[in-house]
């Protein structure tokens, strides 16, 4: 199990850094521009990302000539975004910098996969035994949780918040990374 654990962080570690250098690469294009998405609609831009995967994983072909990778990527990074709204509330307008975006970035990827971490160590990297269909699942599950939540304007009773969904979408999407660039 260590061993597999060392194996893990520098997979994770790898793969956070492709979706880092994309998210760089467009913040250099755009800029900050996503600042002006309200929660719910940076949810129902990873539900697009999410409801693609699960439509070319059931089709096999993409019309489009993009495919799932991409949009796993997508996925990571509009799950960094949802939490850097949610920790700054949205803007009527691009009122962070580059670099502090990317600090922001940061921020939220390490506690993302500190908590992946932590759930690792206590299910004994299970992920590893799953489908990368059962992540798209699972996402798509975590976002009708998040929508639901969004109706109850941020309000539950006994489970986690908007802000544990969106980690856990970025974790199962590096996983469905993980497993598509490395294999088992």
């Amino acid at each position: 199990m260590a061993n597999n654990m060392v194996d893990t962080k520098e997979q994770f570690e790898k793969i956070i850094s492709l979706c880092r250098d994309l998210f760089e690469k467009k913040l250099h294009d755009y800029g900050p521009s996503w600042r002006i998405m309200r929660p719910q609609s940076v949810t129902d831009q990873i539900f697009i990302k999410a409801n693609r995967i699960r439509s070319l994983e059931t089709k096999g072909v993409s019309l489009v000539g993009e495919g799932i990778v991409p949009e796993f990527i997508a996925i990571v990074n509009y799950g960094i975004i949802g939490l850097i709204q949610l920790s700054l509330g949205y803007a009527e307008t691009t009122d962070i910098s580059a670099p502090d975006a990317l600090k922001l970035y940061d921020k939220h990827m390490t506690e993302t996969k500190e908590l992946m971490y932590a759930k690792n160590h206590d299910y004994d990297e299970a992920w590893r035994s799953m489908r990368v269909s059962s992540y798209t699942d699972l996402i798509l599950m975590k976002i009708y949780r998040t929508k639901q939540i969004e109706s109850n304007a941020g309000q539950t009773l006994v489970s986690e918040g908007i802000d544990a969904n969106y980690m856990d979408m970025v974790n199962y999407a590096l996983f469905g990374l993980i497993k598509l660039k490395f294999g088992e």
